[in-house]
């Protein structure tokens, strides 16, 4: 990529952390170690540093089914993976030895040592060789890692959820604007799975199934409380920091379990892909529901325009739960998730798009979207404002199941209407110095 257009990025100033392996002045692959063109030259390629070796980080990197990039972000000759951090030094080294054993085979450099490897994110953040950041760490660090990514040059990529309370989801659309960052949400259902979603939301905004009424989500709202009680304290693995995994949460004895969802609930983990596409089909992408209430257990959402969005699978028929929707119209119905698109009737998705019908933004590829983005600076399909609405929706979902009580949201203002308790749900209390 290059440099030479680069928005200046600030120093960052932090306190001592653990770095492994390659300095950041040879991270970038030279033309004369290229070789059999399996690299392009190292001005034009983005430089990506990658926080969080679980099986959404190295699947990134090295390719897995949900990335939807045959071979992962190594494998891209526009992509050079600069750098890998973790808190678990085992996933970290491992991961480094991997990245370099592969660069090793593809640039005939047999003791190729290019990929830098971190404990604590802040050295990453810091290197001015890397241009952009994808987060796959657990939940509660996905903002305020990515608002500091944005605060310090970096385009990000960031795993949902967006955000675990609505203030710090402003706060990172705050931090992505202000610095002129890219950022892609991965709720990459707008881009993968033959275009489905796109075609239903499509289809929906073009009134083939006459005036929406109803949208049944398949997942409830949810959000992330931090646990008041603790089982019996286990000993802290000596390959895990264990205060860096916290970060934002509070100090608390180690129990065994350091998984991505350790503090979530409700629909936390798939929510936000299925609000993600709730807020496509309404043209809804820079505002939100006026009402939420719980009807049958479930969070449920009014919006301006009349429509009424349920979080729990359509009552009627069900299809697959891996991320879909049903949309009933005056004059039939759809359904999508990522293995069907179906139509009542059939003879809805039987006749073609016209030049006059609604026709969404185009992606081919979630991670390829990203990258072109990052080159022509236009915004992502899944951007900023995209991710901070389908994540607020979630949360406020989660909301109104805490309270079981209806509810009036501003969506301008984003706040509820009335109502300083509901208020004080859309922020939570994190660690020092983790606070954005």
């Amino acid at each position: 990529m290059n440099r030479k257009n680069k928005t200046s990025r600030r120093q960052f100033l932090r306190s001592s952390a653990t770095a492994v392996g390659a300095t950041a002045a040879s991270f970038i692959i030279p033309a004369t170690a290229l070789g059999r063109g399996a690299l392009i030259a190292a001005n034009d390629r983005i430089a990506m540093g990658f926080i969080g070796m679980g099986t959404m980080g190295t699947g990134h990197v090295f390719g897995r089914a949900w990335t939807y990039l045959p071979g992962g972000y190594i494998s891209r000759k526009d992509v050079q993976v600069a750098a890998i951090c973790d808190v678990w030094t085992n996933k970290r080294d491992e991961s480094k030895a991997n990245v370099d054993k592969q660069y090793a085979e593809m640039t005939g450099q047999k003791d190729y040592r290019g990929c830098a490897a971190y404990t604590d994110f802040r050295d990453l953040l810091a290197d001015k060789n890397i241009d952009a950041v994808l987060i796959a760490t657990p939940i509660h660090w996905h903002a305020t890692m990515a608002v500091m990514a944005a605060k310090a040059g970096k385009d990000v990529y960031c795993e949902k959820p967006t955000a675990v309370t609505i203030h710090e989801s402003q706060a990172l659309v705050k931090a992505v604007k202000e610095n002129k960052r890219i950022y892609q949400a991965g709720t990459q259902q707008r881009s993968e799975y033959d275009h489905k979603f796109r075609t239903a939301c499509e289809y929906v905004r073009s009134g083939r199934i006459g005036e929406l009424q109803t949208i049944y989500a398949f997942r409830d709202g949810g959000g992330v409380i931090w646990p008041e009680t603790y089982e019996e304290t286990k000993p802290i693995p000596k390959e895990l920091d264990w205060d860096l995994w916290l970060g934002p949460a509070p100090m608390m004895p180690y129990q065994g379990r350091s998984d991505a969802h350790l503090f979530g609930f409700g629909g936390i983990n798939w929510g936000q892909h299925h609000y993600d596409i709730v807020q496509w089909s309404l043209d809804a992408d820079r505002t939100g529901p006026i009402e939420l209430f719980v009807d049958e257990g479930a969070a449920a959402y009014k919006y301006a325009n009349g429509v009424t969005v349920y979080g729990r699978p359509y009552p009627n028929q069900e299809i697959s739960t891996t991320g879909g929707a049903w949309f009933i119209g005056t004059e039939g119905k759809i359904a999508v998730d990522r293995e069907h698109l179906i139509s009542e009737p059939a003879s809805i998705l039987e006749k073609p798009l016209g030049p006059n019908d609604v026709h969404l933004y185009k992606s081919d590829s979630h991670s390829g979207n990203f990258l072109d983005c990052i080159k022509t600076r236009k915004p992502a399909i899944c951007d900023v404002e995209t991710a901070h609405h389908a994540a607020s929706v979630m949360l406020l979902g989660g909301i109104v199941q805490q309270l079981k009580r209806p509810l009036k949201w501003d969506p301008k203002k984003e706040q509820f209407i009335g109502d300083d308790e509901a208020n004080k749900k859309l922020a939570m209390v994190k660690r020092e110095p983790w606070v954005v």
